[in-house]
């Protein structure tokens, strides 16, 4: 009889085992989640671009007239003197060479000059003996004046062809002195190049000095070469006077105003220099991004409150500008938040579970979001929340 009873007990704590077995196996296992917290602190709302360094005012030297320039003797980093320190010497253009054609063109157009001179000669003594004949009939017109055997109208008119002579060789003068220039052009035009006699005049150069106080940033025309007017040859700044561009796209521009504060990175240095935006153009431009994409974009100029001697013109830097700031406000991490139709929401763990509560959001950067409504302080969202996570959901924080 006791060992009836022993094996119906037996069974029963097996069926109870198997029963408790299956509960344990289907109950609901807790979600491990991670978990954030709604604090209240300062929060900031930055954009961060790549920029350029560039000294304030670039001085460009260029050549004022067309001739040929002498070997640059200056390097990238020297120093300079305004009015004092020579930056370039443009001396004459050689002549060019001369072809056979050309040589017997300007070889006929000097010997054309040669016999040019010649006949203004010869046309400069025929007045000559024509004005000491008119000289001497005057002397002799005045001697029978005086014993009135001449007429007064002849007198005058033997005085008229002596002043006419006169003038007549003060032209001839002139035009012999015409010839001799032409001869002498033209003479000019048949020196070769390679003439030795040729001289050089020391005054015939022009001097270019450097316009500032400053460093050569960069030679352009290092080497002996012919210039023409305007060619530039070098630039010259203060690279102790820098300032940075920024170019932005156009929607975070409208979002920055004059004056806002910025930090320059990632430059080089151990820390970030500070800087202050001093001009916004008014005008944008279309800049293709790596991914093909066109993008409206805005430059951005700001002074440097810090500076570092090592940086230097043109060098690359990122600048990272704040859009907005805020001393206090209440906040939760932006990795909580996922969409809802168009409603911002999240889970908040409240009693071990998983409860759904639409929020209203307001700034956000790439760390946390500024809530607006639906959470208090000190409330506890979950962070990442996957496709397990759902309303009643059981969860448990994972620890670290």
């Amino acid at each position: 009889m006791q060992g009836k009873w022993f094996k119906r007990v037996i069974g029963v704590v097996a069926v109870g085992a198997m029963v408790a077995g299956f509960a344990y196996a289907l109950r609901e296992k807790p979600q491990m989640v991670d978990v954030g917290a709604v604090t209240r602190g300062p929060m900031r709302v930055t954009v961060s671009q790549e920029g350029v360094t560039r000294v304030r005012e670039v001085y460009a030297v260029s050549s004022p007239i067309a001739g040929h320039l002498a070997r640059t003797v200056l390097d990238e980093g020297d120093t300079v003197r305004a009015g004092v320190t020579v930056v370039a010497a443009i001396h004459p253009l050689d002549p060019p060479l001369i072809d056979s054609r050309s040589q017997a063109e300007l070889i006929a157009a000097r010997d054309a000059a040669r016999a040019a001179v010649s006949m203004a000669e010869i046309d400069l003594k025929r007045l000559q003996s024509d004005l000491q004949f008119a000289r001497d009939n005057l002397q002799r017109a005045e001697a029978l004046a005086k014993t009135k055997f001449l007429a007064q109208s002849a007198l005058q008119k033997a005085g008229t062809d002596v002043e006419v002579l006169e003038a007549q060789i003060g032209s001839a003068q002139a035009a012999i002195e015409l010839r001799r220039a032409e001869l002498a052009s033209a003479e000019a035009r048949l020196i070769p190049p390679n003439d030795p006699n040729r001289k050089p005049d020391a005054s015939c150069c022009v001097y270019l000095t450097a316009p500032v106080d400053g460093v050569i940033l960069s030679v352009f025309a290092r080497s002996e070469q012919p210039v023409a007017v305007g060619t530039k040859i070098a630039e010259i700044g203060d690279p102790a006077d820098l300032e940075v561009t920024v170019d932005l796209l156009s929607s975070d521009a409208v979002r920055v105003a004059t004056g806002s504060k910025a930090e320059i990175f990632d430059w080089g240095g151990e820390k970030a220099l500070s800087a202050k935006v001093r001009r916004i153009d008014p005008a944008g431009f279309t800049k293709v991004s790596a991914l093909g994409i066109e993008e409206q974009r805005v430059n951005l100029v700001l002074d440097l409150e810090e500076s570092d001697p090592r940086l230097g013109h043109g060098f690359r830097v990122y600048a990272r500008l704040t859009l907005w700031q805020s001393d206090e406000t209440l906040q939760l991490p932006i990795s909580a938040l996922f969409r809802d139709g168009r409603q911002w929401s999240v889970f908040v763990v409240r009693g071990g579970r998983a409860q759904q509560v639409a929020v209203e959001i307001g700034q956000m950067n790439d760390e946390t979001a500024q809530l607006l409504g639906g959470l208090a302080e000190g409330e506890r969202v979950i962070l990442h929340p996957s496709d397990m996570i759902s309303a009643g959901t059981l969860v448990e924080e994972r620890k670290e």
